[in-house]
């Protein structure tokens, strides 16, 4: 059963579009679904094994999990005192990732920071917690943290430099798709997997819809990979087969200035609000844990945010005076206590307790030969993840080829190029050319970077363009948060006849909205003041509040 694909009743023109996009999907030995950086990093790791797959995604790169954390590069530190198994796989990723996909990672280093009323007890066995995994900390005066970081409190008592770094994970999906798509993989977007057949014992046929255009097609793989992160139980479902997927969402918030040099993360336990992560020109901090139904309805909160800012500002007093851009969110999918069935426990300690080490399930356990589920995990440990999820896949389809992505370097793409910060700004200054024009004052994005996406993109019409250039750009990330980059950009687009009729404005209000969500939890002071001026621009000038 070698990727077949067949026409639904009223299929016919997506099946058309995809011939017409170059797309062969009957040549895809693999079905991968979700393009998070699990599900990229395994479309790389089977193709330099010589296994054609094809990724789908029901919305784009990095849309899930990937894209909604902190970019955070784990030493393993910050595990070593619940998880030492997940420790040691960050510590030991983390430094393949340096010397394999530097152009991804500031090389930031970390401190782990102890403030008065800290468990003693916990700051006192770190260094031996550290120890016992191999991890390397390097113990500190806490007058010395001060002067290395100055938005450190006076209050630290304790402080351990560590080998935390930040990583790009937008640039990492694209690069490693990238690559994948450059030896065959291919992958669709705003694609959704609707159904399983299963019969005798495998999925037989795969039933897809594109999302923007309603159409339906079939596939006929002769493997399927769930890699979806949080939405693994649903997927399962299909298939028939149970796995207790926890949904624990993590709220973050992002500072408009960058506040320091390294990762500050608080010594304590695993808990709320003790990481503070540097980004480029901002800082991020996070995070929370709670848990959720229904992925979908991940959503930041005021609650959360006032708990986190309540609770951070003893280990960086800063924050409690500092203007926030926007707040996000992410769900973790964690599986704990995964028996044969796919069940799972919740832990004694709350979701907090549950393992992030990652879940390989072989599903013929459960009676379904053809279908495996890879989950859980971090975004360091991505390339082990694939790796293990690729081998399992390569034994299946009786394949006889070594993973090669802990040896190979990640080669930077044109199409993850844009998301690094200053590149755009660093660009113009270069090359300004005659009649390019700023279209993102915040960050520096000019007319010839958004029609050189408008390139890329071309092959695939059903991406909203706006959103997908704020996934490979820094579009809509600064301070203004699509207010005036939005509307100009959106002019630009129909100026040189990308876009036409209502589309270009119904793709801004959507833009829009998505960036509202992350503006409303924290509107106090001037950023409240700047939201009235937003609608005042966006509904009295351009009627985004209207249907288009």
């Amino acid at each position: 059963m070698r990727g077949r694909i067949g026409r639904q009743p009223g299929a016919g023109r997506e099946k058309e579009a995809a011939v017409e996009k170059g797309l062969k999907p009957e040549a895809a030995r693999v079905l991968i679904i979700g393009g998070g950086v699990t599900g990229t990093g395994l479309a790389r790791d089977l193709a330099l094994r010589g296994v054609p797959s094809l990724l789908v995604e029901k919305r784009d790169l990095a849309a899930g999990a990937s894209g909604g954390n902190h970019g955070l590069l784990h030493s393993g530190a910050r595990y070593v005192g619940s998880d030492p198994e997940a420790a040691r796989e960050c510590m030991e990723e983390s430094t393949l990732l340096k010397r394999l996909a530097p152009h991804c990672i500031e090389d930031t280093k970390g401190l782990f920071v102890a403030v008065a009323g800290d468990d003693e007890q916990y700051v006192a066995e770190f260094p031996r917690l550290c120890a016992n995994v191999g991890l390397p900390a390097k113990e500190l005066d806490p007058k010395t943290a001060r002067v290395m970081e100055p938005c450190l409190s006076e209050d630290v008592i304790a402080a351990y430099e560590v080998r935390d770094a930040t990583v790009d994970p937008f640039m990492l999906c694209l690069d490693n798709m990238s690559q994948a798509r450059s030896m065959g993989a291919q992958m669709l977007r705003n694609t959704r997997v609707t159904a399983f057949h299963v019969d005798g014992g495998a999925i037989r046929k795969v039933l897809l819809r594109n999302e923007r255009n309603g159409e339906e097609f079939t596939l006929e793989p002769e493997l399927v990979i769930n890699a979806s992160g949080a939405w693994a139980g649903f997927i399962t479902s299909m298939a028939g087969v149970p796995l207790s997927v926890v949904h624990s969402q993590g709220t973050l918030v992002i500072t408009q200035d960058r506040l320091s040099t390294r990762v500050i993360n608080r010594l304590r336990m695993a808990s709320d609000a003790d990481i503070l992560v540097p980004g480029g020109s901002v800082s991020i901090l996070g995070t929370t844990s709670v848990r959720i139904d229904d992925p979908d309805e991940c959503r930041p909160t005021v609650e959360e945010v006032d708990q986190m800012l309540d609770d951070a500002t003893a280990m960086v007093p800063i924050l409690e005076n500092t203007r926030y851009i926007r707040a996000y969110a992410g769900v973790r999918p964690l599986v704990a206590e995964t028996d044969e069935n796919g069940g799972a426990g919740n832990g004694d300690n709350g979701d907090r307790s549950v393992s992030r080490g990652y879940t390989l399930i072989d599903h013929a356990k459960q009676g379904v030969e053809n279908f495996i589920t890879i989950t859980g995990g971090k975004l360091t440990t991505y390339r082990f993840m694939a790796e293990k999820a690729g081998d399992l896949a390569c034994r299946k389809l009786g394949v006889d080829a070594p993973c090669l992505t802990r040896t190979e370097p990640l080669p930077p793409s044109d199409a993850g190029r844009w998301t690094d910060p200053g590149v755009a700004a660093r660009t113009w200054v270069d090359r300004a050319e005659e009649g390019q024009v700023i279209l993102c004052e915040c960050e520096m994005v000019s007319s010839g970077v958004v029609d050189f996406m408008m390139r890329e993109l071309e092959q695939n019409q059903d991406l909203s363009a706006l959103s997908a250039m704020n996934v490979r750009s820094r579009v809509g990330k600064g301070p203004c948060q699509g207010c005036f980059c939005g509307p100009r950009i959106t002019a630009h687009l129909y100026d040189e006849g990308w876009m036409s009729a209502g589309r270009g404005l119904g793709e801004l209000k959507e833009f829009i909205n998505r960036r509202w969500r992350g503006k409303e939890p924290v509107l106090w002071g001037v950023p409240l003041q700047q939201a009235e001026l937003q609608e005042a621009l966006l509904c009295g000038m351009l009627e985004l509040e209207r249907e288009f």
